[in-house]
């Protein structure tokens, strides 16, 4: 059995940073053979570690800490008015938490808005075999939150299970329904689940100040940060 203490990690070499220009990005792994449980992958979240698939990582370069760890209290959270409003207007999605599994209508979910909003990302271009690699193999606690209307699949968002919280692994959305902030609605559901789970933590992966497709995060306050080896609450105009 693993542990935190008998973890090995390996580095990257520097590779193109996904997020900003011109800047290079080191990956720190956890060992893939080592065998990550429920209460190793809640103690990895909390220092920070992300989860793709079966791989558990986090940014490790040398001259960059632009990528923040961030989790919110759900507890203390209070939606604001447009928060509100994401909400009211979504009155209609049915929402149900199923296994992690591959299904097609799942893929093409995915493959349409990685297609439509993501052609400058990793995940393009799409495949059954990334998709499968991506969101589905490797979880220990893993869900995916099913979002229809009128029975029709609209949005799906990958969740994983800690000990003190959910993680929020990746969401995605027909953008056909662009309007109705399906993205928000997302972790707004997912902070509702946490507080009937009793769970205290939602964790949104990471921040990077300068990426704009991240800024929803700091939208959901009070957000905290993992600065210097603590969590602690930030205030971001």
């Amino acid at each position: 059995m693993s542990s935190l203490r008998t973890l090995v990690f390996f580095a990257t070499p520097a590779h193109d940073c996904s997020y900003l220009d011109d800047r290079e990005a080191t990956t720190m792994f956890v060992d893939p053979r080592a065998h990550i449980d429920k209460k190793l992958y809640t103690q990895l979240t909390s220092l920070g570690f992300r989860r793709s698939g079966s791989h558990y990582y986090r940014p490790h370069c040398e001259a960059c800490n632009a990528c923040i760890p961030v989790r919110l209290n759900v507890n203390d959270f209070r939606p604001d008015r447009s928060q509100r409003r994401v909400m009211k207007k979504n009155t209609d999605v049915a929402c149900k938490l199923v296994p992690a599994a591959f299904d097609e209508s799942y893929y093409r979910l995915y493959a349409n808005y990685v297609e439509l909003r993501h052609k400058d990302g990793d995940m393009y271009p799409p495949s059954r075999e990334q998709f499968t690699s991506f969101l589905v193999e490797g979880g220990t606690d893993s869900w995916f939150l099913e979002m229809r209307i009128n029975g029709v699949l609209v949005g799906l968002a990958a969740i994983d299970l800690l000990e003190d919280g959910l993680s929020a692994i990746y969401t995605v959305f027909d953008p056909a329904y662009k309007q109705r902030s399906l993205g928000t609605f997302a972790v707004l559901w997912q902070i509702e689940e946490s507080i009937r789970r009793s769970l205290p933590h939602l964790y949104l992966g990471y921040w990077i100040k300068q990426c704009r497709k991240m800024n929803y995060k700091t939208r959901f306050k009070p957000i905290e940060a993992l600065q210097n080896g603590q969590w602690q609450t930030i205030e971001i105009a």
